[in-house]
């Protein structure tokens, strides 16, 4: 098996150093991480102080009303990866009886019915109090500069708003208040502030300011001030009080949400341990079947076997697609936060089986696999029907069929320190266009419900205190016992697929890191779309146009349902690593979007 040699170029080089490396979406959080790194913090300050910051610079793509899901290994234990579980779990009052009561046969796109206990900040936090070294006041001062101060306004930020004005004109008056205050859609590079959002920071921080003891205990003291302060304090309440008006969802009806302040008090982050599997001398972790996470390690297994997987050829893309549709048909048929069979989906067995299903022509099914025991959910099918309506799902590519044009979502940050500690973190959620702004707080909540079922029978069906499957997956890899690799992109369900490629080309072919993130992606479309309407194409795919003609024409022959979605559209991968032969450090980042940056020495 050979693959195709990277071209000989890249848009920016890898970075090698022996000091820490950052990487991020946003040049400001890579910058800001790779400040705290500078000045004596570890990885996991660092990724803390960026994430905050991603908060106020890429609102459009997540917010602290949102979720985040992260992986990682320290220096004392560099060889267990540990996932950072901030995914927030349904409210006491979300059951599928009452939205049936609202007319409702799907959790909605937008608006606060789709609201989940917001979990990352209480993750950010926990991270903070149990690995960092930082004082919560230092690593929030820089979001909190960018808040009050300003930043500039991203080109997508202005479209997003752009795209939503009339919402928000309409519908949500304190969404345009606060994105639209002279009554137009500010342009891009128009220095916003958030100053609520930055009044929201200072009032954690002053929630443990009567603590007065300098040392570790006083430190930890102070976060768990402010853990409590965020979970049953002004956050909670204005939140619950604010969304219990009915407003508009994107059924097109006004409905009012269920949360409350209780169930932020009820609620919290936790640690848990990673699922993984061996891959080319390689073990690669992610999170549990609460997430998609397994759908990537499924692949790789089933791509374990293969005689051509180089996604740069056309035998190798068409196999790389088809083994991506077995494995997100059994996401889509049996992950939830539930007991998943993960000891059979993850099995040398399973994947044989999985394997041999994947013919030289393009499937047109659904195809979950049979397992003992477990009944087999099965969705409706739903054609897209054409139409975008503002502000729902989680808009990192057009619907299948269109023009595929990445749009943007969720963020991404990735941090490695000189003493071996290693993090990657996809934070989304709570992006401006959910719901309404609550006019005290500065953001909104986010709507990660609409990844549940109103149907008892599903695995991820809508039940209280049950978190939703969740897009949200970065990822560890580890070899001879240490992490060596984090790594991770946004993009919904297109997350994992835009990481295959990228894995691939650097443990099988041997690419850079920057080779693989610039080389041009793929992804199906043929899955069950986790977010509103839940569409589905039997056969669709989306590419990136540097893949070739002749590549793309085989695909076509082949029965895929190809979109061209220009030459730099599909991805935002960023990574950190070690390098072993060495024992330095490097970083690398996407360059398309022109907004993600990797910073280290």
């Amino acid at each position: 098996m050979s693959f195709t040699p990277p071209p000989g170029f890249t848009t920016r080089p890898t970075l090698t150093g022996t000091f820490g490396m950052s990487a991020s979406t946003h040049w400001l959080a890579t910058a800001s991480a790779q400040a705290v790194l500078e000045r004596g913090g570890n990885a996991f300050d660092a990724a803390v102080a960026g994430g905050f910051v991603l908060h106020v610079v890429e609102p459009h793509l997540n917010g602290p009303g949102g979720d985040l899901v992260g992986i990682f290994a320290t220096a004392e234990e560099p060889g267990t990866p540990v996932v950072l579980a901030g995914q927030g779990p349904a409210p006491a009052g979300a059951t599928i009886e009452h939205y049936r009561s609202e007319g409702l046969d799907l959790v909605p796109g937008a608006g606060g019915l789709a609201a989940t206990v917001p979990g990352a900040v209480d993750a950010w936090l926990m991270l903070l109090h149990d690995h960092g070294s930082w004082e919560l006041a230092d690593v929030l001062s820089y979001a909190i500069g960018y808040a009050r101060d300003g930043h500039p306004l991203l080109a997508q930020a202005a479209a997003t708003i752009s795209r939503v004005a009339g919402l928000f004109r309409e519908h949500w008056p304190s969404s345009a208040a606060l994105w639209m205050p002279e009554g137009r859609v500010p342009d891009a590079g128009t220095i916003v502030r958030n100053p609520a959002y930055a009044s929201v920071l200072e009032g954690l921080i002053a929630a443990g300011a009567a603590i007065r003891d300098d040392g570790p205990v006083g430190r930890e003291a102070r976060i768990d001030a402010a853990r409590t302060e965020w979970k049953s304090g002004a956050v909670a309440g204005a939140a619950a009080a604010f969304l219990a008006t009915p407003h508009r969802h994107s059924d097109g009806s006004d409905h009012a949400g269920v949360i409350t302040a209780a169930d932020f008090a009820d609620s919290g982050a936790a640690y848990e341990a990673a699922v993984s599997v061996e891959f080319r001398g390689h073990t690669i972790a992610k999170a549990g079947a609460w997430t998609q996470g397994p759908a990537l390690l499924q692949t790789l297994r089933i791509l374990d076997g293969c005689a051509e997987i180089d996604p740069s050829t056309e035998a190798g893309a068409h196999t790389v697609l088809e083994a991506l549709k077995l494995a997100f048909a059994d996401r889509d048929a049996y992950y939830g936060d539930i007991d998943v069979p993960l000891d059979v989906l993850l099995s040398a067995e399973y994947a044989t089986e999985r394997r041999a299903l994947i013919a030289d022509g393009a499937s047109q099914e659904w195809r979950p696999g049979i397992i003992d025991g477990h009944p087999v959910f099965r969705p409706a099918l739903r054609t897209p029907d054409g139409a975008i309506i503002a502000g729902v799902g989680e808009p990192t590519v057009a619907p299948p069929g269109r023009d595929g044009r990445t749009r943007g979502d969720t963020c991404h940050i990735d941090i490695v320190d000189r003493w071996g500690n290693m993090i990657a973190v996809t934070a989304s959620g709570g992006w401006l266009q959910s719901s309404p702004t609550i006019p005290e707080l500065g953001f909104c909540l986010g709507t990660r419900l609409q990844m549940t079922w109103l149907d008892a029978e599903s695995p991820a069906a809508l039940r209280p205190g049950a978190r939703p499957r969740t897009t949200l997956t970065p990822t560890l890899v580890l070899r001879n016992g240490r992490a060596e690799m984090a790594i991770g992109t946004p993009g919904g369900d297109q997350q994992e697929q835009w990481q295959v490629p990228v894995l691939l080309r650097m443990i099988v072919g041997g690419y850079t890191a920057q080779e693989a993130i610039d080389a041009p992606s793929l992804h199906t479309t043929a899955l069950v779309d986790s977010f509103w309407p839940r569409g589905w194409t039997s056969a669709g795919v989306v590419v990136e146009d540097r893949l070739g003609d002749e590549l793309i024409t085989g695909l076509e022959r082949r029965g895929h349902d190809v979109t061209r979605a220009g030459a730099w559209s599909l991805g935002r991968v960023s990574a950190v690593g070690w390098d072993a032969a060495t024992g330095g450090v490097w970083a690398a980042a996407n360059p398309r979007g022109m907004q993600g940056y990797a910073a280290g020495r």
